[in-house]
């Protein structure tokens, strides 16, 4: 079933998740103990990561270095299938540009088509992490509303791979959006330009970045109404946990902490009070948008479930 058929039918607001694969050589099992505590709160559906190849430098004779391409979370389609077969859950794979060319994004699209997923979030997704900038596959996607404009084509039957009576697909394109703007935007006028064509292309719902401020969001979901967007926003939230997300969440995602949480962060001295701290802010960010009646809420688990099940416990 399409996101977008789920929101149409829903009463109140949804409550969604995103999972990471496990690393590669890890069971399922791991990512089966993370979905198995939220079941109870009813998620619609559940996005599952997509992530790119990373290069190590093997050391070869002579001293000289051997680039290699190794993928550290692969699985995302196996386990989209897995989470539908065991929970009855609509699963949805991030596709990504970076590091696939055209006709592999179709084979791809084909795969989960075959499976009967109806849903995919497009992105162009992150540099590797060797490189400062982002670079296209030579055959691939420079830029996300081009991803989404080959899966908008293969729903009007038109396949990067031309042949005889090509059946379309009929996938619900997501894509996402940013509060705060995307780190590498001009300003939010031109982050808002480039997000209208994302939708013009065939996006018809986006899910945010996680942020912390949620007069952030109404006003970005006000910017995007004033701009001509229309489709339902989701925002996407994100416990912090660690005393490590305290500098690693803005520095890594491009995103403020808005005053009031700054100064309660600075005085926690353990990881379990940041945890304490990321539920309790996330208990109030989640009964604030549920209050203004968003059309879903989704949670960044990171695959760890623990403090998303006591905020979902309050909240839903």
């Amino acid at each position: 079933m399409k996101v977008t058929d789920h929101l149409a039918a829903a009463k109140d607001t949804l409550f969604s998740f995103e999972i990471l694969p496990p690393l590669k050589g890890r069971s399922i099992a791991s990512i089966y103990a993370g979905i198995d505590p939220l079941m109870e709160f009813k998620p619609k559906f559940i996005n599952v990561t997509y992530h790119r190849e990373e290069f190590i430098y093997i050391e070869r004779e002579h001293g000289l270095l051997e680039k290699k391409a190794v993928r550290k979370r692969p699985g995302t389609v196996g386990i989209c299938a897995a989470i539908m077969h065991k929970y009855d859950v609509d699963a949805i794979p991030h596709l990504i540009c970076g590091g696939f060319s055209k006709e592999e994004t179709e084979n791809a699209l084909i795969d989960l088509h075959f499976l009967g997923i109806d849903n995919v979030l497009a992105l162009r997704g992150d540099a590797v992490k060797s490189e400062a900038n982002f670079r296209a596959h030579p055959e691939g996607h420079a830029f996300a509303v081009e991803l989404i404009e080959q899966v908008q084509g293969m729903n009007n039957g038109a396949y990067f791979t031309e042949g005889q009576g090509q059946d379309p697909t009929n996938f619900c394109i997501g894509a996402a959006a940013y509060p705060e703007k995307h780190f590498e935007a001009m300003n939010l006028e031109t982050d808002l330009h480039y997000l209208k064509a994302k939708v013009d292309a065939g996006a018809s719902y986006l899910v945010t970045q996680m942020f912390f401020d949620n007069q952030r969001y109404f006003d970005f979901v006000a910017a995007c109404r004033a701009a001509g967007i229309t489709v339902p926003i989701i925002p996407g939230l994100k416990p912090i946990k660690s005393l490590a997300h305290i500098s690693f969440l803005p520095k890594f995602f491009h995103i403020d902490y808005p005053t009031d949480l700054s100064k309660e962060l600075l005085k926690c001295k353990s990881n379990a009070e940041v945890e304490q701290l990321g539920i309790e802010w996330g208990i109030a960010q989640s009964k604030e948008l549920k209050a203004a009646g968003v059309p879903c809420i989704h949670y960044y688990t990171m695959s760890n479930s623990t403090s998303v099940r006591q905020i979902a416990t309050e909240v839903f």
